[in-house]
C-alpha cells in the first residue's frame, strides 16, 4: 500500500514538473542528447517584436525572449541597438528548428534570415546553445505553438 502511494505521489510530482515547464513564460528545447528550459519574456505584438532585447546590458544564462507571430511567415532579425551577443533560433508552427544563428554580433545590421515559415523565434545568450550541446534536430515546447511536435501535457 505504501509503495503504491509513493508511486502515485512520484507520478503526480513528475506531472506537475512537466506542466510547470510548459507555461507561457517557459520555452523548452529538446534535441537527441538533451533538454533545456528558459524563462522567457514574450514579444507577440509588433511593438514588442521591434524592441526585442535592444539596449539590454545582460541576459541570464537561463533567460531569453520568445517572439511569437500570429501565423507562419518570413522572418529575419538584425542586431541594431543590441548590446549583447545572442543565439537566435527560428521555429516553424510545429516547433521544429528551421534556422539558427549562433553568437549574432551586437550592433550588426545585417539581416539574419530564418526562412519563410517562421512561427516563433527564441533569443538566448550568445554561445549558450553550444554550451548546452544543442545539435541535430531541435524541437521547441511552448503552449502557444499551434501544431506542436512536442506538445505540452
Amino acid at each position: 500500500m505504501i509503495r503504491a502511494g509513493l508511486l502515485v505521489l512520484g507520478l503526480l510530482l513528475l506531472s506537475q514538473e512537466a506542466s510547470a515547464l510548459c507555461a507561457e513564460d517557459k520555452a523548452s528545447l529538446r534535441w537527441p542528447e538533451g533538454v533545456a528550459s528558459f524563462t522567457v519574456e514574450i514579444a507577440d505584438d509588433p511593438a514588442e517584436r521591434a524592441q526585442g532585447l535592444m539596449f539590454r546590458e545582460s541576459l541570464e544564462p537561463s533567460a531569453g525572449m520568445l517572439f511569437i507571430y500570429e501565423r507562419p511567415q518570413s522572418a529575419a532579425f538584425w542586431m541594431k541597438n543590441t548590446l549583447i551577443p545572442l543565439d537566435i533560433l527560428f521555429f516553424d508552427a510545429g516547433g521544429r528548428l528551421v534556422a539558427f544563428h549562433e553568437n549574432a554580433v551586437p550592433h550588426d545590421e545585417t539581416p539574419l534570415p530564418g526562412g519563410n515559415a517562421v512561427m516563433m523565434v527564441l533569443e538566448i545568450p550568445g554561445g549558450r546553445a553550444r554550451e548546452l550541446g544543442v545539435s541535430g534536430p531541435v524541437e521547441l515546447q511552448h503552449p502557444r505553438l499551434p501544431a506542436p511536435v512536442w506538445p505540452c501535457e
